[in-house]
């Protein structure tokens, strides 16, 4: 490799390593004979970084040269760093030899803004255009589509990319323009509303024409960043579960803030804990795949998550009304939302109590974790106290200071029922 193509490399991985909405699924594009690369199955073999960052793909900007002088972003106008600029033939090349050495998978593209946002979008889209059809990649690549940038643009990027992302950044529309001037969410929506029509368009092409081309198989994604601003886990989720309305919205990354230019007086001056992050994940996760709505995760009372109990069983504490479930005879929907229990042990408690009654052993085979759901749900065996028989707050203080040996247990016990209302 030439020290300059090195050098540019270095700059460029670094400057592109605050993106966190870089993982890979949903594309089962097998490999094909005379192409380079598969995205078969899972797609990329994931690896981490110590907070938690998927590294997996090659995470590079075309450059981080940028016309925007956005407060939380490193590679913004002002800041005095190292800035590069890769031609279209040096990324391709290089994304080429870097999966020959079994170094990559895939690729994910992203870059900074120059002289326009179609300008800076069309050098993408000759990149992923030179990899498909002139190298002929077959590997998985996600790509930033810039905002503001014009619809033409937008579905060629979806003819040779595997999943477009738009960063939303910030949840309100008032805390961006603060932060970044030159931004709104109307740039941000429009991109998102191109994807989301190619999208729509390719599978109703696909159910009359079976080999026609896909658009953007794996859908799209965006990123918010999380404690810049004032705005409450609330405002973000709510904004989050809109977002999942729309057909082609696969994924809502959520980054915490990282204080990169300290000197910003509008910027707190202090990151937020990382288990918020973790905490609005898990939220997510169960919006996505366990039924619930953002209002039932956080309202007006509790606008923001719980840091010391995940998302799910905070909801558990605040209704003890809806518990025990009686898992031989609740509802799928009912099961999912006892503490301990995941998807895949609700669809094999519903299909396995049609031959046998579930029992506490059954449960643990499933892969129930016992020691949060005992205090929710029903089986065959009578249950030890429920959370309707105990205080919702000793259950809480149980699940967070588990006890550490059985006296300790039965101490507990006794203190039950001295336990004011």
């Amino acid at each position: 490799m030439k020290d300059s193509i090195r050098e540019k490399l270095e700059i460029l991985a670094e400057s592109a390593k605050y993106d966190v909405s870089c993982a890979s699924s949903g594309t089962s594009r097998k490999h094909r004979e005379g192409h380079v690369g598969s995205a078969h199955g899972w797609g990329i073999c994931h690896s981490f970084t110590e907070d938690g960052r998927c590294v997996s793909l090659l995470k590079i900007m075309l450059t981080n040269y940028c016309i925007y002088d956005c407060a939380y972003c490193i590679n913004r106008r002002s800041n005095d760093i190292r800035r590069a600029t890769f031609t279209v033939s040096e990324l391709v090349e290089l994304t080429v030899e870097f999966y020959r050495r079994n170094y990559i998978e895939g690729l994910f593209l992203s870059s900074g803004v120059i002289r326009n946002p179609d300008y800076t979008m069309e050098r993408m889209v000759r990149i992923v255009k030179q990899l498909r059809e002139v190298e002929r990649f077959n590997g998985y690549i996600h790509m930033k589509s810039i905002p503001g940038a014009s619809r033409e643009l937008v579905a060629k990027a979806g003819r040779y990319a595997d999943r477009l992302s738009v960063n939303l950044e910030i949840a309100k529309e008032e805390n961006l323009k603060r932060l970044a001037p030159e931004k709104d969410h109307a740039s941000v929506f429009k991109p998102m509303s191109y994807i989301a029509q190619g999208f729509l368009e390719s599978a109703e092409e696909r159910r009359h024409l079976r080999h026609a081309p896909r658009f953007a198989p794996a859908g799209q994604s965006t990123q918010m960043i999380v404690g810049a601003t004032d705005e409450t886990d609330r405002e973000i989720l709510s904004l989050s579960s809109a977002l999942y309305t729309r057909p082609s919205m696969k994924r809502v990354y959520y980054s915490g803030y990282i204080p990169v230019n300290g000197y910003d007086q509008r910027l707190p001056a202090k990151q937020p804990p990382l288990i918020r992050e973790h905490r609005l994940y898990q939220a997510d996760w169960l919006m996505r795949f366990y039924g619930f709505r953002s209002d039932e995760i956080v309202d007006d009372t509790d606008p923001n998550l719980d840091l010391e109990v995940d998302p799910k069983l905070a909801w558990a504490l605040r209704h003890p009304e809806c518990f025990p479930v009686d898992v031989n005879r609740a509802d799928y929907e009912l099961i999912l939302r006892v503490p301990g229990i995941g998807v895949k042990s609700a669809q094999l408690i519903v299909t396995s109590r049609r031959y046998h009654s579930i029992t506490a052993s059954t449960l643990r085979k499933m892969g129930v974790v016992m020691k949060r759901a005992q205090y929710f749900l029903l089986c065959r065996e009578l249950p030890p106290q429920t959370v309707g028989e105990l205080n919702p707050l000793i259950v809480r203080q149980r699940l967070i200071n588990p006890p550490k040996n059985k006296k300790q247990e039965g101490l507990r016990t006794q203190l039950t029922f001295t336990f004011p209302d």
